[in-house]
């Protein structure tokens, strides 16, 4: 019985290393479109213009 369990064990680690280490995941079309969403370069608005002027001194 022993042997059966440590055979149990090291297989499931051996299995659990193939698909963390070795086996590469596919990507599919939901995944895709999520990193182009990613890589896409962004708008950037400079907010800085449309302050007020500061008012009164800082003193």
């Amino acid at each position: 019985m022993p042997y059966l369990f440590g055979s149990l064990v090291l297989l499931n680690a051996v299995t659990l290393g193939y698909y963390l280490f070795l086996q590469q995941p596919s990507t599919t079309q939901t995944v895709r479109a999520a990193q182009q969403e990613i890589t896409q370069p962004l708008v950037f608005t400079n907010s800085a213009e449309y302050l007020p002027p500061i008012i009164g001194t800082r003193d």
